[in-house]
């Protein structure tokens, strides 16, 4: 029995495959070079507010801005915040490496711009801080971090001395928080928590395996 020949006109004009990813499927774009883009700004922007301060400013002297909500006080920290740890100055210096080092491991596998964000402004910090600890005096690795801002009143009246690599660190670590919360995940994704009751799924003794039965309170 023959076959009659196939009309052209009714032959789909694109098949897609099902073996060929979707768009949704493909890997994301990895997001180093984010990260390390926003790290320089950060780190740019922090040495330039630095160099500018220490030109302009006098300690012991809190120029008043905005109204009072903000004074410039030149501060050398040898610690941390609240000058914590004054004379472990070299010991929040590793502390520093360390974290550097490990943001950049992570960097280098990340595919979320919103993890992306959050890892350079933390690594821009850190090496904004740890390039004072490393360059100006004292020394090597004890070196002291200049702090210039000084919020509600001068000279840390209520609140740290800080500086642009602080805040950078600051806003950072709490929008890490809100992405881990948020269930996104290094790859991109979104994990959705439904709760277990809701999820529709039946309970049936092949599911439970050969050796256990469903109980009434399964």
């Amino acid at each position: 029995m023959s076959h009659p020949a196939s009309d052209p006109e009714r032959e789909p004009v694109d098949r897609a495959d099902p073996a060929a990813p979707s768009d949704d499927a493909r890997p994301r774009p990895r997001r180093l070079g984010l990260v390390l883009a926003l790290a320089a700004v950060i780190l740019v922007a922090d040495q330039i507010t630095k160099f500018i301060a220490v030109a302009n400013l006098t300690p012991g002297q809190s120029p008043r801005v905005l109204g009072g909500l903000m004074y410039l006080s030149l501060v050398r920290n040898a610690g941390a915040a609240w000058s914590i740890g004054t004379g472990l100055t070299w010991v929040l210096a590793l502390i520093a490496c360390v974290i550097v080092v490990v943001i950049i491991r992570l960097a280098s596998k990340l595919r979320s711009g919103t993890w992306a964000s959050c890892l350079g402004l933390i690594l821009g910090g850190a090496l904004g801080n740890l390039a004072d600890r490393i360059f100006r005096s004292p020394g090597f690795m004890r070196g002291h971090v200049v702090d210039f801002v000084s919020v509600l009143g001068p000279d840390a009246r209520y609140f740290p001395v800080f500086n642009v690599a602080d805040s950078a660190i600051t806003i950072g670590g709490v929008l890490l928080v809100v992405t881990a919360l948020l269930g996104i995940e290094f790859d991109g994704s979104r994990v959705h928590r439904r709760p277990a009751a809701s999820s529709g799924r039946h309970v049936t003794d092949e599911s439970l395996g050969p050796n256990r039965r469903a109980s009434p309170d399964d």
